[in-house]
């Protein structure tokens, strides 16, 4: 059963002459961890501020839990947001971060020291609170603007890329961070980033974004298995994209080789494009496998070996934990059901 919070009907947003939304529709869920997720320039940011209140759409409608709030300024929405440069006050400590909304309200101070505590606990920065936020990590920062969001209790908190500014091993850790306080605290996130990693990791629903419009909506498990096209596929972790031809229902044919597949409901002699992942790809002994190749290129990366495998002019990468050299002869398997099928896009 849906149970959606915001819905975005029909917006158009362009600066200038460039055209940024067009007739853009999507409807967010309460409670849902919901990522908008693309490259440089597609929209993603420019959709944030406009749930936030920070833009105003040229035409179009934006639905709060039923009420329209396209021209309410962002202070009387629900909504906060956190921006990848936390703008936390240097001169205040981090209790004083946090409670300055509450202050800002009037609430009375027992009130804010109440929640303020109970804030810190759900951020995992008990007895920080006469913490300068000068001294405090990156991630702590991080955690202390969320907390300074979170704690005037919005129905739902936006995240313009937060951890962009954070090395590699803090943003894994802050990403498994964020999906623990969003359970927590059981509120709608809706998450604004280009890392696929990201994505994949903490959300409920991930939005792939290219030039303002749509291409999938779906799980983090759907869209990596399923994508809509060979941009969707390409964009989401690594992906070998070949050209084929679907012979009948259930068999396709590509690099020279005909598969079994588990994709129905195209037309026979249609031409596709099919998805092989690096890591659905069985390295065996040359002459065993259904297609034959020649290692190029070997890249060592820790857990697998990257390889690169030209089979008939076509370069397969292939993930494997099996080691093979340059110019060794090689078999390669491929599943059925790690066989992708989609329709050819139409440029």
């Amino acid at each position: 059963m849906t149970n959606p919070i915001i819905n975005l009907v029909n917006i158009n947003k362009s600066y200038d002459e460039d055209l940024i939304l067009k007739d853009f529709n999507l409807t967010i869920q309460k409670n849902e961890f919901l990522t908008l997720l693309g490259p440089s320039g597609c929209g993603k940011t420019t959709t944030l501020r406009l749930i936030g209140g920070f833009e105003s759409p040229d035409s179009g409608q934006i639905i709060f839990d039923g009420k329209d709030i396209t021209n309410d300024p962002p202070y009387e929405r629900e909504i906060n947001t956190v921006f990848q440069k936390y703008s936390l006050f240097s001169h205040l400590n981090v209790f004083d971060n946090i409670a300055f909304g509450l202050k800002i309200k009037k609430m009375p101070k027992d009130e804010i020291e109440l929640k303020v505590k109970e804030m810190l606990e759900v951020v995992n920065l008990k007895n920080f609170e006469n913490r300068k936020v000068e001294s405090l990590s990156g991630g702590q920062q991080q955690r202390v603007a969320i907390a300074r969001a979170l704690v005037n209790e919005p129905e739902v908190l936006l995240l313009d890329e937060p951890l962009g500014a954070l090395d590699l091993k803090l943003r894994q850790g802050m990403q498994i961070e964020l999906k623990r306080i969003q359970q927590s605290v059981g509120i709608t996130f809706i998450y604004v980033t280009h890392d696929q990693e990201e994505a994949l990791t903490m959300s409920d629903t991930i939005v792939v974004l290219k030039d303002g419009k749509i291409q999938q909506i779906g799980s983090p498990t759907d869209i990596y298995n399923e994508p809509n096209n060979a941009f969707v596929a390409d964009f989401i972790g690594e992906s070998n994209i070949i050209s084929g031809v679907i012979h009948e229902d259930y068999l396709v044919e590509f690099s020279h080789h005909m598969f079994k597949c588990v994709d129905s409901g195209f037309a026979k002699k249609e031409e596709i494009d099919v998805v092989v992942r690096p890591e659905d790809i069985e390295l065996v002994k040359s002459g065993t496998g259904m297609l034959d190749g020649v290692v190029k290129s070997t890249m060592f990366k820790g857990v697998y070996y990257e390889m690169i495998v030209e089979v008939k002019g076509f370069k397969y990468k292939v993930s494997s934990t099996i080691s093979k050299e340059v110019n060794d002869s090689v078999g390669m398997n491929i599943d059925p059901n790690n066989i992708h099928i989609m329709k050819k896009v139409i440029k």
